[in-house]
């Protein structure tokens, strides 16, 4: 993943004569693996000598748009914090964050929320034979509705009670679906007299709301992974 304290990275690729190849991560074929959205066709990701295309015609020319001299790279530009996903926007977020942690102090809640691939919203707009994780767009879609609308219900309908602020992250976690992380503050601190009416780690009665205890058997119980998963 991007920003992962990884020197060196054993990236093994499956080409389509049925062989095994190890790669590094500048190689060409490493762009469609660490970016999906973008290469969504596996098609091949930048890398030196690569052919510029006639902007007309979309035709290569035989000029390169790099070589393998470093002084032909170019010029270093540094990105503002206006792009999205730059070191500055970055830096300027954590400010944010910091900024609320010094006026308020320590957040009163932490709350995750990960994508459920089998929400009706992304299973309706799937065609037939189509799964969720080959349509990252419309998983990326519902979850941000989705996430919009928790935090409406936290902030607006005062479920644990009036909120001062809040901030969320998200990210993609290694199986393909969007993971967020929301910070709470409360304007009342959460005593810990307080905490069972807030957190739950029992499996509800299943005779008293066998709803709730379907959706936190399924969803919220960690179990083995490939075969020896029975559910």
């Amino acid at each position: 993943m991007t920003g992962d304290p990884t020197e060196c990275r054993n990236i093994c690729i499956q080409c389509r004569v049925n062989t095994m190849q190890t790669i590094r991560d500048n190689h060409r074929s490493y762009d469609a693996l660490q970016y999906p959205l973008i290469f969504w066709e596996g098609e091949d990701g930048f890398h030196l000598n690569i052919k510029q295309r006639n902007s007309t015609t979309g035709e290569e020319t035989d000029q390169e748009n790099a070589t393998n001299d470093i002084n032909n790279i170019g010029t270093a530009y540094i990105l503002p914090s206006s792009y999205s996903g730059s070191p500055c926007h970055m830096h300027e977020y954590i400010q944010d964050a910091m900024t609320y942690v010094r006026e308020y102090g320590r957040p009163d809640l932490f709350i995750t929320f990960t994508c459920n691939p089998n929400w009706d919203e992304i299973k309706n707009l799937l065609f037939s034979g189509q799964t969720s994780m080959l349509c990252h767009d419309i998983t990326a879609h519902v979850f941000k509705q989705k996430l919009k609308s928790l935090i409406n219900l936290i902030t607006h309908h005062l479920v644990f009670g009036k909120t001062r602020c809040c901030l969320y992250s998200v990210e993609w976690q290694k199986c393909g679906l969007q993971h967020a992380h929301i910070l709470i503050w409360l304007v009342a601190k959460v005593h810990p007299e307080e905490m069972d009416k807030i957190i739950s780690a029992e499996i509800p009665d299943q005779n008293a709301n066998q709803e709730l205890f379907a959706i936190v058997t399924t969803n919220m119980i960690h179990r083995p992974c490939g075969t020896l998963n029975m559910m």
